[in-house]
């Protein structure tokens, strides 16, 4: 017990930290006079006096984290976070249970983008405004915001950014200060964020639109201000700016990062990751468009691809934004577009899934495997950007797909045998770990997942911090390595 109190001295700054997101709401509230603002002042008062005495309690406790420390604080924040988040909603809606609420709000911080909530064109604007920042503050995640800050005060935090930030980045300080690595990924993120606002609103938003729906394009976590979502707009050009910056938000930031120094695009021409992503996104998409011009679901192909390009992108890049019920498509469509949330992203972007890295390794480890069959004693290395990947990052990569594999299995055996049907058990459990959204059949873009049972809604809660937390972050907590001294 001795050894968490330095932890939960570090937890409660960062939920202090976290009280001053209640603000932004709390402005929204005021200006536009809505019913909601009473459970802003609630809220940040019961958040900031929670966190305030976490860290009072423990301040004799503090010490510099180490490694193990740095797993079980992220693992805490993201479990910890959204229940402080729930307080506006359980607070606003009298009849919203604990359970849908902290689903909600785990929904939004770990940029997955389902919801529970219906309604969403009536509800006060700062409840909108309050899901779209969970999703910004997500998206790059509050642990990275942490570690800028945290230094400031005595406390260091490479550990943290380390279990927090997905693929290459974990391995490669873009700054010589870990502090101005996170300072500048939250800078460069903020610039583009400030540009999609602008873009939605040259293209006809209003403001209070174009700003939230930047948020969560620019996090990937798909809440809307409406039900329809984007088909509530049913315009070509705001749906262009989407796509744009969906394709934007799913490479690594670390090269937004690097182009942004050195004032030169020559970062992107260097991500092959970036290339992988973003021919196969927008190959689906032109195959999609064909198949549905195909099935005459659409009378032309431009109209084809238009709905293909936006809805595929979406999902891809695990955003979770519809313009149509996908839903009704012939089935071949949406379950492509499944897949490739599973895969598609950058590692080091907004996006879920194992990531595009991870999936062109896998790739060229099969290469590798039927290569050895007909030369068992050729010395094949595994290359990626002209650098030789040493074994054991294969082996991780391979441990890393069959820990995904064996927990979708598992949640949706879970699942069925609560009772729900296949389809919509196996969409529901694959877009929560990959932090995509709206699934197939019961939980597709058409309805929300208020259809499922509390058990239901769980398991999805527990696969979207799965997913968010990339698996062996959770995982390695479960080891007996891990608690020993």
């Amino acid at each position: 017990m001795e050894r968490l109190l330095p932890i939960v001295h570090v937890l409660g700054l960062v939920v202090l930290i976290f009280a001053f997101a209640l603000l932004l709401p709390v402005a929204t509230a005021i200006y536009f006079d809505d019913a909601a603002q009473r459970a802003y002042d609630e809220a940040f008062a019961i958040t900031f006096g929670s966190g305030l005495l976490m860290w009072l309690a423990t301040r004799h406790k503090k010490r510099e984290l180490q490694i193990k420390d740095g797993f079980l604080l992220v693992a805490m924040v993201w479990a910890v976070l959204p229940a402080f988040a729930t307080l506006p909603f359980l607070i606003y809606f009298p009849d919203i249970s604990f359970t849908d609420a902290y689903f909600e709000t785990v929904s939004g911080m770990t940029t997955t983008g389902s919801t529970i909530l219906s309604g969403l064109d009536t509800l006060p604007p700062s409840i909108n405004m309050w899901r779209a920042e969970l999703v910004w503050v997500g998206g790059m995640g509050l642990i990275v915001l942490a570690v800028a800050i945290l230094p400031l005060l005595g406390i260091g935090g490479r550990q943290m950014f380390k279990a927090e930030t997905p693929g290459p980045m974990k391995d490669s300080q873009l700054t010589p200060r870990i502090a101005q690595t996170a300072k500048g990924l939250w800078l460069v993120y903020a610039l583009i964020t400030l540009t999609c606002i602008l873009a939605y609103w040259a293209a006809g938003m209003s403001k209070f639109d174009a700003v939230v729906h930047a948020f969560t394009t620019m996090g990937l976590g798909g809440f809307s201000t409406h039900d329809a979502s984007f088909g509530h707009f049913n315009s070509p050009l705001i749906e262009m700016v989407c796509v744009v910056f969906m394709l934007i938000a799913g490479v690594n930031f670390a090269t937004h990062f690097l182009a942004f120094r050195t004032r030169r695009l020559g970062a992107y021409g260097y991500d092959t990751e970036a290339h992988a992503f973003w021919i196969v996104t927008l190959g689906s998409a032109l195959i999609i468009a064909a198949y549905l011009l195909w099935w005459k679901v659409y009378p032309d192909f431009l109209t084809a691809l238009r709905y293909s390009l936006f809805n595929t992108v979406s999902i891809a890049t695990s955003t979770g934004y519809a313009s149509t019920d996908y839903n009704q498509w012939p089935i071949f469509a949406p379950l492509l577009m499944l897949l490739l949330s599973c895969f598609a992203s950058s590692s080091g972007s907004t996006g879920g899934g194992i990531k595009m890295v991870r999936a062109m390794l896998l790739f060229k480890q099969g290469l590798r495997e039927m290569a050895r069959l007909l030369h068992p004693n050729a010395i094949l290395p595994v290359k990626f950007q002209d650098m030789v990947v040493p074994n054991n990052i294969i082996y991780a990569v391979l441990a890393y797909l069959f820990l995904y594999l064996v927990s979708v299995v598992v949640m949706t055996l879970l699942m069925t045998a609560s009772g729900l049907d296949f389809i919509s058990s196996f969409s529901a459990v694959l877009v929560s770990i990959n932090n995509t959204g709206p699934g197939l059949d019961k939980v597709g873009p058409a309805t929300t997942y208020a259809v499922l049972t509390d058990f239901q809604t769980w398991v999805c809660t527990f696969a979207m911090l799965l997913g968010r937390l990339e698996l062996f972050t959770f995982f390695v907590l479960l080891t007996r390595t891990f608690w020993r001294s």
